[in-house]
């Protein structure tokens, strides 16, 4: 068994990072947590925490065949939510369960993420067309 511990953090998609990012900092006055390259998924991240501990966290494509790129083209050039996630207390439980009750997953096993962050993503088909990560931190 596992357990959701909460909404970890939602995912942007956007073309300019610091054009985005000054948005939220210098307009909502989230503080970044600066910015961080996983080149595994061919995205830079910035995240800015909200006061309730979740973040939001935006995405800029490396390389135009990063999935961050796609979906900005899909959506007209536009970026907009790409995913949720939500943290769990266990991550290969949760996968090992949700295998068990028949729903589609992309990663089988956990990977690193961002902020050193195990994570994995479910199929959209199996959420009702929503992308959903899980990841589990070390720090909850």
């Amino acid at each position: 068994m596992f357990k959701i511990l909460g909404v970890d953090h939602i995912g942007i998609a956007v073309g300019d990072l610091k054009e985005v990012g000054s948005f939220w900092s210098e307009s909502l006055g989230l503080a970044s947590t600066g910015e961080e390259t996983v080149a595994e998924q061919k995205v830079t991240t910035g995240f800015f925490p909200t006061p309730n501990g979740a973040e939001i966290e935006l995405l800029a494509a490396t390389e135009d065949s990063s999935p961050i790129a796609k979906f900005i083209e899909k959506n007209g050039g536009r970026g907009g939510i790409q995913h949720i996630a939500l943290r769990v207390d266990n991550l290969e439980a949760a996968l090992a369960d949700l295998k068990e009750k028949g729903v589609k997953l992309i990663d089988e096993k956990p990977r690193k993420g961002a902020g050193g962050a195990l994570i994995a993503f479910l199929h959209p088909k199996a959420t009702h067309g929503v992308l959903l990560e899980l990841c589990q931190h070390d720090r909850w």
